[in-house]
């Protein structure tokens, strides 16, 4: 189908369930850890015990990212971290030993619960790959959880591929975490990673296998379509990026193949002319913080916030702050299923009527207000 005829159809889809509203999180980026046993060809986060910046936050770190962040009118609290570098790094068992954990995920849950002990920030986790229990105790301290499928390709687990050496990485162990979210009834974000090597089938295919998970157990809130962004100094630093046309076409492809309920978000920090998503269909920027930098894309600043609402005015679209969780698992028959008391308890003392956040920060005025 002709491009522009594709967009049009997927942003009536858009229109039709989700209005003329574009959202996006106020969040801080909480990088746990930047150690990891994966080793993807694209990736800068991770880092080698003994190199510059290498390990885990502390505690009193984690703190001052959430204080700076609830000053400035942040309600997320994204965890993002390398997968089981414990698994690997004999160092990064030493380190948790000296805070007190086994595991990596031990630690991040223990965060969580000092962030919603000590603060109004709600947490988001990117933890991986988990299994079944571990899914059920990050439900019982964050209002939604994370883990990007990127693809559905086995080939890319091949030999000087993007996901050789990430035993994380393989699609199976991505979906089967799906699965136990879905079973555990928590609210997730997963997405697909363009431009890594996939073909075009195997991206399409990716979003179905996304779709038939959300036709099992309605738990996706979020499908991201992020591009891949070559970066110095990895094994694909000479890879080509797709290009806008290519990101616009998986945009809208991903609308129209997934159900009207998912929404579907593009970071707006990793093209220069991000509000052209909003003509394929996106209804949401994700997460953007006015503290924090993007840590998995450092080179690519958060455009400010003011610009991202002047170009979305720009279109006829009306930029509204959200919460981690959507409005529609906050509904109390929803909640009962997706939310534990803690989170649910935390989500509701900033949501507004409507399920967004009761204060917009951006415009400084409360939902009643704006809707």
């Amino acid at each position: 189908m002709e491009l522009q005829r594709l967009m049009a159809d997927a942003a009536d889809a858009r229109d039709t369930t989700w209005g003329r509203k574009v959202t996006y999180s106020r969040k801080v980026f909480i990088p746990l850890t930047n150690l990891c046993r994966d080793k993807c060809g694209y990736c800068t986060f991770a880092k080698d015990p003994g190199t510059p910046g290498a390990g885990y936050l502390m505690p009193d770190q984690v703190r001052e990212i959430v204080r700076r962040g609830e000053a400035l009118g942040c309600k997320e609290a994204l965890f993002s971290l390398g997968e089981k570098p414990e698994l690997l790094y004999p160092e990064a068992r030493r380190i948790l030993e000296t805070l007190g954990y086994s595991t990596t995920i031990e630690y991040v849950l223990a965060m969580c619960e000092l962030v919603l002990k000590e603060s109004s920030l709600v947490p988001h986790v990117n933890a991986g790959t988990l299994d079944a229990a571990e899914v059920r105790q990050v439900k019982a301290v964050a209002g939604s959880a994370g883990i990007m499928l990127e693809t559905i390709s086995r080939r890319l687990v091949g030999r000087g591929r993007a996901h050789f050496a990430c035993p994380d990485k393989t699609p199976v162990q991505r979906l089967r975490t799906l699965k136990r979210a879905g079973e555990a009834g928590l609210p997730m974000t997963t997405g697909i990673l363009i431009g890594i090597g996939e073909t075009w089938d195997e991206r399409v295919d990716s979003l179905i296998a996304i779709a038939e998970m959300q036709a099992c157990y309605g738990h996706i809130q979020e499908v991201i379509v992020q591009n891949f962004r070559a970066k110095p100094g990895t094994l694909m630093e000479h890879a080509p990026e797709p290009d806008m046309d290519d990101m616009l076409r998986t945009i809208a492809v991903a609308r129209l193949l997934l159900q009207p309920s998912v929404s579907i978000q593009a970071p707006p920090n990793l093209n220069e002319a991000f509000e052209m998503y909003l003509d394929a269909g996106i209804n949401d920027f994700g997460g953007i913080s006015p503290v924090t930098a993007d840590h998995i894309n450092p080179e690519r600043a958060w455009p400010a916030i003011d610009e991202i609402s002047r170009r979305s005015a720009a279109l006829g679209m009306e930029l509204v702050e959200r919460l981690t969780t959507y409005p529609a698992f906050l509904n109390l028959e929803n909640a009962a299923r997706f939310l534990d008391a803690k989170p649910f308890v935390a989500l509701m003392s900033l949501a507004g009527m409507d399920g967004h956040a009761r204060y917009q920060a951006h415009s400084g005025l409360n939902a009643e207000v704006l809707a």
